[in-house]
């Protein structure tokens, strides 16, 4: 065999074959863009769902046993009365919105991942760490999101504790990773000016100026066939098709039919829901509630004072006495995502609270005909005192439906879905 035959056999590589990135629109101002829009949308997603974790009241939180993780202990505010609407709507919405973001993101950064060696100092090794732990978090905090809203829990494990303890691992990271890269990131996008990259159409596209240790920029570029214009323009657009997928769900109206992303109030109430034609997160059905325990015999039971009292339905329908009705127009909106405003009927919390016997009470629980683990909620003495909180028979006009709570339900303003308790059974007012 020649040495003209041995040569090519004999090279030899030190290190793994280098994976081609040639796309000459990766660099650090393009990623910086996209890094900047997450830095000012992602605080307001995670601020938005650690208040709602607050919004649904000491003991009641899920996941309740969070260690030194639990946050602050408040009384949730019922003023002003869409507070929850808005920031549950904000962190499903927003979260959603997102998303092509994050992808773009990823798809800008990928060359990093391949780079050789991996680590080189210790200052490398912190921001490999928190990078590694940030794309999987906030991958896990998406993926377990969709399924959530999706009401799909194949994931096997509660969806409330991995998402609280997920989105503490990507706050770690993510406060880590721009401590590391906002100085980088703040003279990337000086480098370019954004309104002359909007300006600029494919054919003047070129690649950015080498970038040295940060390694985004392709050494070989290829031709580009999407001008970075063009980049910003699918990324923007994916975003703004995502909220109109999505807004519908808070927004409702006709917005309402194009949810298609939270499927659950798409047809909320089916053709002969009438004045019930809103979202239902849980119906009698799946709640086991038998239509005996809902008929002539139900009888709410008020507790708290010297002696209990019993009422039936029509005593609470009659409006005599100590127990006007009143009607209200309040929202109800879900940790799903979805939120409606209805016009509520009813019987004032307050005024149960004073016929028990309680006039003040710092709280009261609520106690359903629902044996699982929603069937039951303690409100403050704010949410109970509340001139608009109310023990709801009616909605729109008409009864409620089964599956909206028949023969009453809890109704209090800016208070989770999950705690406006249906097929209420028993109210205990606990004096201060």
């Amino acid at each position: 065999m020649t040495l003209l035959q041995r040569g090519p056999r004999s090279r030899r590589r030190t290190g793994p074959h280098p994976i081609r990135f040639r796309s000459p629109l990766r660099g650090p101002w393009l990623t910086s863009v996209f890094g900047a829009v997450l830095l000012a949308a992602l605080p307001l997603v995670v601020i938005t769902g650690l208040l709602d974790y607050v919004a649904y009241g000491p003991g009641q939180s899920i996941p309740g046993d969070v260690g030194w993780l639990h946050l602050p202990v408040f009384d949730w505010p019922t003023r002003p009365s869409w507070l929850f609407r808005l920031t549950q709507g904000l962190h499903v919405g927003l979260g959603l919105v997102v998303v092509p973001v994050v992808a773009a993101k990823l798809w800008s950064v990928i060359p990093k991942l391949f780079t050789w060696p991996p680590v080189r100092t210790p200052a490398q090794l912190l921001e490999r760490a928190s990078l590694l732990l940030l794309v999987g978090s906030i991958l896990f905090e998406i993926v377990t999101g969709l399924l959530n809203i999706q009401y799909d829990y194949v994931f096997g494990f509660s969806f409330y504790t991995g998402h609280y303890l997920g989105a503490w691992v990507f706050i770690a990271a993510f406060v880590t990773h721009i401590s590391l890269k906002l100085p980088t990131m703040v003279r990337s996008l000086r480098s370019r000016s954004l309104r002359a990259e909007l300006r600029t159409p494919l054919a003047d596209t070129r690649p950015e100026e080498p970038d040295g240790e940060i390694g985004l920029v392709p050494a070989a570029p290829a031709a580009p066939t999407m001008s970075r214009r063009g980049a910003l323009a699918l990324v923007g657009g994916g975003a703004l098709f995502v909220a109109l997928l999505t807004a519908g769900e808070t927004v409702g109206g006709p917005l309402r039919p194009l949810a298609l992303l939270l499927p659950r109030s798409r047809t909320p109430g089916g053709a002969d829901a009438g004045a019930n034609d809103f979202p239902v997160n849980r119906t009698a059905a799946a709640a086991t509630i038998q239509p005996a325990t809902t008929g002539p015999s139900w009888r709410l039971d008020l507790r708290g004072g010297q002696v209990a009292q019993r009422l039936d339905r029509e005593m609470l329908l009659s409006g005599a006495g100590p127990l006007p009705l009143h009607t209200a127009q309040l929202p109800i909106a879900c940790v799903e995502g979805w939120s409606t405003v209805q016009t509520w009927t009813g019987v004032r919390l307050r005024d149960l609270a004073t016929l028990a016997g309680v006039a003040n009470p710092a709280s009261a629980f609520v106690d359903s005909l629902d044996p699982g683990p929603f069937g039951r909620a303690t409100l403050s003495a704010g949410q109970v005192l509340d001139p608009d909180s109310l023990l709801a028979l009616r909605v729109n006009g008409a009864d409620l439906s089964a599956d909206h709570g028949f023969p009453a339900r809890v109704i209090v303003p800016a208070l989770p879905g999950v705690h406006c308790t249906k097929w209420v059974r028993s109210i205990d007012f606990r004096a201060a």
